[in-house]
């Protein structure tokens, strides 16, 4: 999947499942089936989980280009080649290390770098990222991201870190392309299906609202 497709993916949805944790193939079908049925269609599953990259080929393989399926946590330029020999639509990180950008965006592959402060934002979009993601966020507070966002709003931001229903409209409403989460929404990997979805149908409650 080209950046361009991806990113719009992220626009049209608005929503990131992130999966981090005891998500190995399996568990990581199950809550990507549930969440597909609720309208989510962007997943990131984290290198720091059971079996990512493995879990990453299952959810693409079972979806196609239904869901946009991506690959989080990437720390270096080494894991960066991994996860796009293994087929990501997308790599996110919660550091902007400029070698990892260049890797991705050298493969014409979406690149997300984590980016808190505005000197960050501005490096890293001058780079050529598409979309950053603005992370830790939800620690920080609503007031933060405007006060970020004012002067960089020709910027895409998705908004991490803290992120859930009773929030995520607010982020939305402020300016964010989407907002990505995944404690709250998915849990650790042993969260139950039908909490999950209850969860999924709140937040699509609480944004339409």
């Amino acid at each position: 999947m080209d950046r361009d497709t991806a990113y719009e993916f992220f626009e049209k949805g608005a929503l990131v499942a992130g999966m981090r944790g005891a998500f190995g193939p399996e568990t990581a079908l199950a809550a990507t089936s549930i969440l597909m049925e609720e309208g989510i269609h962007v997943f990131e599953l984290t290198m720091n989980s059971d079996d990512p990259i493995e879990a990453m080929q299952a959810v693409k393989r079972e979806f196609g280009d239904a869901a946009c399926v991506g690959m989080g946590t990437v720390l270096n330029t080494e894991d960066a080649q991994r996860v796009l020999d293994a087929g990501a639509d997308f790599v996110v990180s919660p550091a902007f290390q400029p070698d990892v950008v260049q890797v991705i965006n050298d493969a014409g592959v979406l690149m997300a770098p984590g980016v808190i402060t505005p000197s960050e934002a501005v490096a890293a979009w001058e780079m050529d990222c598409k979309l950053l993601k603005i992370f830790p966020i939800g620690a920080l507070g609503i007031n933060y991201f405007k006060a970020v966002f004012g002067p960089l709003n020709h910027m895409k931001f998705m908004c991490n870190g803290g992120m859930h229903a009773e929030n995520a409209g607010q982020f939305l409403n402020a300016g964010a392309v989407a907002c990505g989460m995944a404690s709250w929404l998915t849990g650790d990997g042993h969260m139950s299906v039908d909490t999950i979805r209850n969860r999924a149908r709140q937040l699509h409650a609480a944004i339409n609202a």
